[in-house]
């Protein structure tokens, strides 16, 4: 296991310097398009790693890098949707196409793992994700303007994300399994999003202590899902 956890000091040292860049004021547009693509291509690099460990399944590890692909566009996306605001919606459909890659790989590695299905659990999940949601998407409604629909989409698709990630999740597993790893990750996707979006649309982006919760919880939800690929068997 120790080949994919060697990126990891330099994924800390990348975001530690993404924030920095990130928190200046103004934003340092430069620093930002170098140590952002960077810390998720290291972050795709954990996820390459994953086919060197006995524990990987192909084709779970391809759908991860395949969400992980469309995160990096997303990022780059981003980048400029303050000055271009067409390039937001551009970056929300690039990670909407990443959750569902996820859910994709979340749902095979349920079957890979032979995942019995919970239905009470999983009927609670839903109702708590979709009050959470509901709750969320009237409080930003007034803010959201011409963006009310692509945002009541992408909010039900990282909502159908992390119920599939919270699906295989099975009591007295080891917390370095699949399960237990794509939990947390989508857990701390949805709370970045959450801050994100209440950043973006409540305080119009001047929350510059909000960012740095944004990208740590972030980066270490990809961290997360990318590291359940090494132990998905």
């Amino acid at each position: 296991m120790a080949l994919p956890l060697l990126p990891i000091p330099l994924l800390i040292v990348a975001v530690f310097l993404l924030l920095r860049a990130e928190t200046r004021r103004p934003r340092h547009k430069p620093q930002i398009k170098l140590w952002k693509p960077l810390s998720t291509a290291l972050v795709i690099l954990i996820a390459i790693l994953s086919f060197t460990q006995p524990m990987h399944v192909p084709l779970y590890s391809a759908l991860v890098l395949i969400g992980l692909v469309l995160s990096l566009v997303g990022d780059w996306l981003l980048i400029d949707s303050d000055e271009r605001p067409r390039l937001f919606v551009a970056g929300l459909s690039a990670f909407l196409l990443a959750h569902v890659a996820y859910i994709a790989a979340f749902a095979y590695a349920q079957i890979v793992r032979r995942t019995p299905f919970d239905l009470n659990r999983a009927a609670l999940a839903a109702a708590v994700l979709a009050i959470i949601g509901m709750v969320l998407y009237f409080y930003l409604h007034p803010s959201l303007g011409n963006l009310r629909q692509p945002v009541l989409l992408y909010m039900t698709v990282i909502s159908l994300m992390v119920h599939q990630a919270f699906s295989g999740v099975q009591l007295g597993g080891s917390l370095l399994a699949q399960p237990a790893l794509a939990m947390g990750g989508a857990l701390l996707f949805y709370m970045s999003d959450l801050m994100l979006a209440i950043n973006k649309f409540v305080f119009d982006g001047e929350g510059e202590h909000n960012t740095i919760w944004v990208l740590s919880t972030y980066y270490c939800a990809q961290l997360f899902i990318a590291l359940s690929a090494s132990f998905v068997r």
